[in-house]
């Protein structure tokens, strides 16, 4: 971790050659859900090829690129697409991103993903805003020597997700007249899906969906002291007794579908935040 320092002081400079202004949130948007970015008014658009020790994202309908401006008047940098385990990049890799936004000056991480949902009174399209989860990935972004100018040796992660920002999101919920769960998340390394006795699985331990993002920058987040809003697209249901062969481009289409509500979410937790 004691190289980490460096890369990302090469990459705020790289960022900051562009764009001078300190963002007030980072954001990270999952499969399916990049159109988010149309919404801010950009002031800088950076490919993540061009942008020391990003990787470049694979994954499918993943832009890939950091978008730097203003949503609603709040000045933000978004990550349009993300970076996977399965697509062999290590952890510290993957969640470099979140340290740079940090040093760029913000104080909150708003992550999306797309997830397989797995408690029986989800639906397709439904959101849910995170307010836990669960590592099954078989590694963590802080493993190896710590570095503490980065955060401490030994995070806590009694509640990662920040339980102000989740009362907002549910309040937006409400307002907008949408169905907003608020559940746990499991990551795994994918990229496969998983087989019914793993859905099982993942249920048994306390899992209301699965997904294969996202408990990596959180972790990165709590470590380097960001406050965390979390929410998850659920695009296809995973009913290990009625489950059904997943279609990539159906996934994609329903999260798609659900853009209207996470867009909502988002902009009321960022609202909050510029009070």
């Amino acid at each position: 971790m004691l190289d980490l320092y460096d890369k990302i002081e090469e990459a705020v400079a790289t960022i900051r050659s562009q764009w001078q202004e300190t963002p007030k949130a980072g954001i990270i948007l999952g499969t399916g859900l990049g159109t988010l970015a149309d919404k801010i008014e950009v002031e800088a658009s950076i490919e993540y090829g061009d942008i020391p020790h990003f990787p470049v994202s694979t994954a499918t309908s993943h832009r890939g690129r950091l978008v730097c401006g203003k949503l609603n008047g709040l000045p933000v940098v978004a990550m349009e697409g993300r970076f996977h385990q399965y697509e062999g990049y290590p952890l510290k890799q993957i969640t470099l991103p979140v340290r740079v936004f940090k040093a760029l000056g913000a104080d909150t991480l708003c992550v999306s993903q797309a997830v397989g949902g797995m408690n029986p009174y989800y639906k397709p399209a439904d959101v849910v805003v995170l307010d836990d989860h669960i590592n099954l990935m078989g590694d963590n972004p802080l493993v190896g020597v710590n570095d503490d100018r980065l955060g401490p040796r030994f995070p806590d992660m009694s509640a990662p997700y920040d339980a102000e920002l989740m009362d907002v999101a549910m309040e937006v919920a409400r307002r907008e007249n949408f169905v907003a769960h608020k559940g746990v998340s499991v990551a795994v390394t994918g990229p496969c899906l998983e087989t019914r006795a793993e859905y099982r699985f993942l249920r048994m331990i306390g899992a209301d969906v699965v997904g294969m993002s996202t408990v990596p920058e959180v972790i990165v987040a709590v470590h380097c002291g960001l406050r965390v809003f979390g929410v998850a697209v659920v695009t296809d249901m995973c009913l290990p007794d009625a489950l059904e062969p997943a279609d990539v481009e159906e996934i994609i289409a329903t999260a798609g579908k659900a853009e209207p509500k996470l867009r909502a979410l988002f902009e009321g937790v960022l609202a909050h935040l510029s009070k």
